[in-house]
């Protein structure tokens, strides 16, 4: 079962490193992320089992090298909100 992992982070340096953390502790993969405030508010969406998920979160919120604004994992996501995340994908396609 697939699900989102969000993760919210004051700063994209701190972003990156959770970023670095959840992709070594579990099999997940990068959807998206958003700068909000000039990038001192990044919020990173990752997808993968709830399992994998949950683990990679998890563990970012804890070994992060800032305290996490919030963070979520979403198993099984409503149609309307796996929409919402590819939106977002698809403006940091259109970026590059």
């Amino acid at each position: 079962m697939k699900s989102l992992g969000f993760f919210e982070v004051s700063g994209t340096a701190a972003a990156i490193d959770a970023l670095d953390i959840m992709c070594k502790s579990a099999e997940v993969e990068l959807v998206s992320w958003e700068r909000k405030l000039g990038g001192r508010l990044v919020t990173l969406i990752i997808t993968g089992s709830v399992s994998a998920c949950t683990a990679a979160v998890e563990n970012a919120a804890a070994h992060c090298i800032k305290k996490p604004a919030a963070y979520a994992v979403i198993a099984n996501p409503h149609p309307e909100t796996m929409r919402l995340a590819e939106l977002s994908a698809k403006r940091l396609e259109k970026n590059k």
